[in-house]
């Protein structure tokens, strides 16, 4: 099998243990170029991680001969441009997630690389951790039954006194990630869902910002129904006096819970009784999901996690953000 030499366009905080370092772990890979605009800052990071080359330029990168596939991690705002210029080079990609900040441009995002005939993953890691497959393989042989029902809690603090309302972090904008912390992570949240239960097909939602601390949502509900007739509820609030985020699947036989975002075993309970997984997480988060991107590249297994998947964690936040959003741009 080839190896297949990555660059990645964006070397940030998410590159540094989560993602880079699973590029030169997995088999038949190796991480051979990074970029990012500020130039000291992407030699330090060729230098820490052992990177031969690093550039400060995107288009530099991708016309590099040795560079095969890369990954795009800069912010959502930024990903159509990254994509097409792996496009023009005729280079697969990997791009952070969400695909953009709207679905419309994941959209035309995701059509840049069908049209040059070029496969694209994104990062939904989730879909190859040993943790969620083990979810996946309960769900499927039928431990809690027909799946009927999904609760999904997502609550946090809000920021700590001192936080600065005039250059929040990217995430926090939503011209640059789409949204909040509930665009960061509902995405995830919502891919997961997808690959475990299939399609959401009917979604309704409420957005607010209620304290204020910058322009994106800051709390949502929502409701929803995938594809094989269950039906769900989620609620995320990122201004409260609580730290709690749990997912339950409840189905004809039993219910199945575990967190999306935490190493908490997953806790199986039917008729039989009450069972604990505690698998946890791989050091590199992100590995399991790049060595199946390279797998698939090396035609010796398939990807979960493409443009057609990402594509529908995006119609998902859109729809439970919608009138939100309509409501900051008459505001």
């Amino acid at each position: 099998m080839a190896t297949i030499r990555w660059g990645i366009i964006g070397c940030g905080d998410v590159t540094e243990v989560k993602s880079g370092p699973g590029f030169q772990k997995s088999h038949d890979s190796e991480l051979v170029a990074v970029m990012r605009r500020d130039a000291r800052l992407a030699e330090d990071y060729a230098k820490r991680h052992g990177v031969p080359r690093w550039y400060d330029d995107a288009r530099q990168l991708v016309a590099d001969p040795e560079v095969d596939a890369v990954y795009v991690a800069t912010p959502p705002s930024a990903h159509k441009e990254g994509v097409a210029l792996c496009a023009e080079a005729g280079k697969p990609v990997l791009v952070e997630k969400p695909i953009a900040p709207t679905f419309q441009e994941a959209e035309e995002t995701t059509e840049i690389c069908r049209r040059a005939g070029l496969p694209m993953f994104v990062a939904y890691y989730r879909r190859a951790m040993p943790i969620y497959l083990k979810v996946k393989e309960l769900i499927d042989a039928g431990a809690i039954g027909t799946p009927r029902c999904v609760v999904l809690e997502h609550f946090d603090r809000a920021p700590e006194p001192g936080f600065d309302t005039d250059g929040v972090p990217w995430r926090f904008v939503p011209e640059i990630g789409g949204g909040g912390r509930f665009v960061d992570m509902g995405c995830h949240q919502f891919d997961l869902l997808d690959f475990l239960l299939g399609p959401v097909t009917k979604i309704q939602g409420m957005a607010a910002n209620r304290a204020g601390l910058y322009p994106a949502e800051d709390t949502v509900v929502a409701s929803f129904e995938f594809a094989n007739g269950a039906l769900g509820t989620g609620s995320w609030c990122f201004v409260v006096d609580k730290q709690m985020e749990r997912t339950q699947v409840l189905g004809t036989a039993g219910e199945v819970t575990f967190s999306m975002f935490a190493p908490e075993p997953v806790i199986v309970s039917n008729a039989e009784g009450t069972v604990e997984h505690d698998i946890g997480y791989p050091q590199h988060v992100h590995q399991p999901l790049i060595q199946s991107v390279v797998d698939h590249l090396n035609g010796t297994g398939t990807c979960q996690s493409t443009g057609e998947t990402g594509l529908r964690a995006s119609w998902v936040i859109d729809a439970v953000l919608k009138d939100y959003r309509e409501g900051r741009k008459t505001s």
